[in-house]
């Protein structure tokens, strides 16, 4: 059986062994061979690209409620660019007509067409097109309202509820469609096509060389819930912003290659909210950016892995709690749970939601440990035990004690006011959405005052060797990435800034463990001292 310090170094190891394939995955992705036989000027094999003869392009943007279309009839024509070019970059609004089937609940596509300038898109044999969806599916947001008064912030929504009454998914317009068209002179070789750019790739036959066509991509990424706009059945018109940018070869693989992973998530059930978390993370930051989360994030997996780890081996160890805040782990437990039950009531993303939720199961498990209880089933009726402390635990105790009893003069007004208030001035969906922001707001503004009977404790007896360094070490290394984390992923701002009030926390703790340096004689984290190993070792 592994040693905890072999297991350790493993799973350090398959780390490295994932960073480094991942970055020679990235590496393929970004760089592409082009065709040796280019350098010498010979066509034999090669793919060249056809805006290389710099064609005078149009681009046009037709609108239909079908999937495909082979004439010009059923369609509508809501922009077009006349030498169109392709270094220049574009935003424009445009109105679009809402036919009354898809104010219904039904779908409208997009077809855009990059052509010759002057020729009709299905007359010309050189056309190049991509159809996208201007309309997606999903659950309207709840609308929020005073619970006292019953004033609503938008009072029109009143009459859409009675439709939507049982939640469903209705229709939503994407009020944002962003093109890009690849735009170097890349030679690529006809016997190694990249997978990803080869179905986007039309090939034509001119003379003895094969041409590509100019590679049309709908970026879906930029497709963010946050620009979606419900569609009700007196909806005529919409707006449309069409904006175009050129596009590297390297960019556009990577672009690929991360909408397809953002398909992949939704067809496991990820709902539109939680791809539209994962969208922000590439769409709102540069690609030198977008590298650093990655590394980022793979540390934060480890330190989070780790920090478990060694909680849960502390924990299923501990034999006493001497030294140790009862009432700090039972609050920690309170809030842990409190704040799962508030990112799930905000739906937050997955990313932010799964973590939180392991989180609060090892907190329950520690609140038993820490009671030191037991449970017996009677039948289907579950019995409760809790053991006894003896005379240090009952020490440790009474500075428990003490010190939640000043706490408390502080803390239950400021809580109790603090929902009041809320009460009184905030828009809530419901009466548990209000409790659980109470609860968490509380836990948040003021929840670092519960980390005070711990630090009590620990100047009383003079002592932090009782506490889980390893643990704590794993734990304040993600809290310092999660100070990063809280200007890429989008989460409440409550949740945010405790981010960084978890970084005083921490910085207090250190001062006492260069305060307080260790004492041999005193016991562990297991309840042993470092005299009686020697003892049992020399015995």
């Amino acid at each position: 059986m592994l040693s905890r310090s072999s297991f350790t170094s493993l799973v350090v190891g398959v780390f490295a062994v994932y960073v480094a394939h991942t970055c020679w995955v990235m590496y393929g992705i970004v760089y592409t061979r082009p065709c040796p036989a280019a350098a010498d000027g010979a066509a034999g094999g090669c793919v060249w690209p056809y805006l290389s003869r710099r064609p005078k392009l149009q681009l046009s943007v037709y609108t239909t409620t079908r999937s495909s279309i082979g004439a010009e009839s059923n369609i509508d024509l809501v922009l077009n660019v006349e030498d169109f070019d392709i270094e220049s970059k574009f935003e424009r609004t445009v109105n679009v007509s809402v036919p009354k089937k898809t104010r219904n609940n039904g779908t409208l596509y997009a077809f855009v067409f990059l052509h010759h300038a002057g020729i009709l898109p299905w007359h010309d044999s050189k056309q190049v097109h991509v159809v996208s969806p201007l309309t997606t599916y999903m659950v309207p947001k709840p609308e929020e309202i005073n619970l006292l008064t019953g004033e609503s912030a938008t009072q029109q929504i009143e009459a859409e509820k009675q439709t939507n009454a049982l939640d469903e998914p209705v229709s939503h317009w994407r009020s944002r469609l962003t093109l890009n068209v690849m735009v170097e002179d890349f030679v690529f070789d006809g016997s190694s096509l990249p997978a990803d750019v080869h179905r986007y790739m039309k090939m034509v036959q001119l003379g003895k060389t094969v041409h590509y066509l100019p590679i049309l991509f709908i970026d879906q990424l930029s497709n963010r819930v946050k620009d979606l706009m419900v569609i009700n059945r007196s909806t005529t018109e919409l707006p449309l912003t069409v904006s175009y940018d050129k596009i590297s070869l390297g960019k556009l693989r990577f672009w690929i290659h991360m909408q397809d992973a953002v398909y992949s998530l939704q067809q496991f059930g990820f709902s539109e909210k939680d791809a539209d978390e994962v969208k922000g993370i590439f769409v709102d930051t540069n690609l030198y950016f977008l590298a650093l989360t990655f590394f980022v994030a793979a540390f934060h997996l480890l330190f989070d892995f780790l920090a478990f780890k060694n909680d849960i081996s502390f924990w299923k160890k501990k034999r006493s709690m001497i030294g140790m805040s009862t009432k700090a782990v039972l609050w920690r437990c309170f809030s842990t749970v409190v704040i799962f039950l508030f990112l799930l009531d905000e739906q937050t993303s997955l990313l932010v939601l799964i973590p939180a939720g392991i989180g609060a199961v090892i907190e329950l498990w520690k609140v038993k440990k820490a009671l030191k209880m037991t449970i017996r089933w009677q039948g289907l009726r579950p019995k409760f035990q809790f053991g006894a402390y003896n005379d240090s635990e009952k020490k440790t105790e009474e500075y428990d004690a003490q010190a939640m009893k000043y706490l408390s003069y502080l803390l239950y007004p400021l809580c109790i006011g603090g929902a009041g208030y809320s009460l009184l001035n905030v828009k809530y969906k419901s009466w548990y959405s209000w409790l659980i922001n109470s609860f968490v707001n509380g836990v948040y503004a003021f929840g670092f005052l519960f980390m005070l009977p711990q630090l009590f404790v620990n100047y009383k007896m003079k002592s932090v060797a009782h506490l889980p360094w390893k643990a704590f070490t794993y734990k304040a290394f993600n809290t310092f990435i999660d100070d990063i984390f809280a200007f890429i992923i989008t989460m409440p701002t409550s949740h945010r800034l405790a981010c960084f009030r978890d970084d005083v926390v921490f910085l207090v703790y250190l001062y006492q463990r260069w305060l307080y340096p260790v004492d041999k004689s005193r016991v562990n984290e297991y309840g042993e001292s470092y005299e009686e190993k020697s003892k049992k070792k020399s015995s």
